[in-house]
């Protein structure tokens, strides 16, 4: 449990850092002349665009856009900014004040949140400043406003944009051998929130955002709670120090994640024996938030089955002839349509585990989420319009979910456990070790269990499953 003198540190480190930031003033010229330059660009640019769209009666165009250079205003200068975090630690390191620092008594966690908070309150500031500039330029200009909430909104998404940015830069210094280095890092950065507001352009353009972009603020806070923790997980003030050049040493990967990935199995038989039970009971928690998470997703499809109904204007008879036409399209033998299934599957999973990678394993169960999603909404569907949701279950679905949905609920458990990895501090490992533990566990539950259980549901599914539906049909 947290004291008031675990934190005192803390706040002591900050003040120290916003202090210094405010007094270099190379730092605060560039950031106040553009923070307050580049509102009225874009109320230059809003009136603009208002005046031109007036003239073709599309004033909600421009009135959806007014929001959206709000969330830019807010997005420049913390992008701007984000300077100051990649220099948090590995700028000091360069220039020779990083060892008095490191030399005190603080814990590494106190060090490591007293520059994470000194890091962000100059980005916010910053940004709140040229948004407020902005409004104030709105109501001078007599420009509509948006309504309360979607500004509500865009200034939570610029909280959580800044939180986020500072965090993952944050951890780049913290891991970073050189500023140059740490400033290459960053693209990891800027770019994905680049193209994550462009996401939000979108659905503020769309204009259904009242609850969307409150799902958006709730993924970037989680996001940031995540990058928090692994920062504060693999923080190390040795390593810190004893880092020097960091070398692309190919043959050390390789034994690395060759060692994990064989474990302790000689033979292929004690593998299966020996190192996949094991590495399924280190997966148990991992394991069990994938199987909630299906529970979820098909409660959230038939949900919105119910929000938003289907109707199915064929009939019965129309939809058995369409169904029988299935044992015709895939002979019997042909490899081709398992294969197709096969590399549909795959390819959902590689996707997932790549988006699991870059956020921590949050995104990786998109694909367990919209597969049992539509498996609910289907099933919804299809009992609303009167259909046999029986023959559907058991004729069209359970041959092959038998293999392909314990296949999917072992890849999300293994992505899960990257993103674990990654978060969780382990003591005489670097986060370059820690991440290819993770890879190689991965790889051995995709090789030893989910390939080739997705084998098996893909020739289930083309050749076995539309003949068990077609005997259901017209038995």
């Amino acid at each position: 449990m947290l004291h008031r003198e675990d934190l005192h540190p803390i706040w002591v480190i900050a003040r120290r850092e916003v202090r210094d930031q405010f007094r270099d003033w190379r730092i605060l010229t560039p950031i106040l002349f553009l923070t307050a330059f580049f509102p009225f660009l874009m109320n230059f640019f809003a009136q603009q665009m208002l005046d031109f769209v007036r003239r073709y009666g599309a004033e909600l165009i421009g009135e959806r856009l007014v929001p959206f250079l709000m969330l830019v205003v807010g997005f420049f200068p913390i992008s701007i900014s984000l300077v100051i975090a990649l220099e948090s630690f590995v700028g000091e390191k360069e220039r020779g004040s990083i060892e008095p620092l490191l030399s005190t008594p603080l814990e590494d966690w106190q060090l490591y949140t007293g520059k994470l908070l000194s890091s962000t309150v100059l980005p916010l500031l910053a940004s709140f400043l040229g948004m407020g500039v902005y409004i104030l330029g709105l109501a001078l200009n007599r420009v509509t406003l948006p309504p309360f909430e979607v500004v509500l909104q865009v200034f939570c998404l610029t909280i959580f944009h800044a939180l986020v940015m500072v965090s993952g830069a944050v951890v780049a210094s913290s891991q970073a051998t050189s500023v140059r280095a740490a400033n290459l890092l960053a693209s990891f950065i800027v770019i994905p929130m680049a193209l994550l507001i462009q996401g939000e352009t979108a659905i503020m353009f769309w204009g259904r955002q009242n609850g969307i972009l409150w799902w958006a603020v709730l993924g970037l806070f989680v996001l940031a709670i995540l990058l928090v923790r692994v920062g504060l997980a693999h923080f190390q003030r040795e390593e810190l120090l004893g880092r020097e050049l960091d070398a692309l040493d190919i043959s050390w990967i390789w034994r690395t994640f060759l060692h994990h990935l064989r474990g302790e199995a000689r033979h292929l038989s004690t593998w299966y024996r020996i190192e996949i039970p094991r590495t399924l009971a280190r997966m148990r928690w991992s394991l069990l938030i994938a199987a909630i998470l299906g529970a979820v997703g098909i409660g959230l499809g038939m949900h919105y089955a119910t929000l938003f109904p289907l109707q199915l204007d064929l009939g019965q008879s129309e939809v058995n002839q369409s169904l029988a036409q299935l044992t015709t399209l895939w002979p019997l033998g042909s490899p081709y349509p398992a294969t197709a299934i096969l590399w549909q599957n795959l390819r959902a999973l590689l996707l997932g585990a790549v988006l699991g990678v870059f956020s921590f394993g949050v995104l990786g169960v998109l694909p367990m989420l919209a597969t049992m999603g539509a498996l609910g909404f289907l099933t919804q569907a299809l009992s609303a319009n009167g259909f046999a949701v029986g023959v559907f279950i058991f004729g069209a679905i359970l041959p092959h979910g038998l293999f392909e949905i314990p296949a999917l609920w072992l890849a999300t458990a293994a992505t899960l456990e990257i993103g674990l990895g990654m978060i969780t501090p382990q003591r005489g490992k670097t986060f370059s070790a820690a991440l290819l533990e993770s890879l190689a566990q991965w790889f051995k539950v995709m090789i030893g269990m989910v390939i080739p259980l997705l084998i098996i549901a893909a020739c289930i599914e083309a050749w076995v499953t539309p003949r068990i539906l077609f005997q259901l049909l017209f038995r």
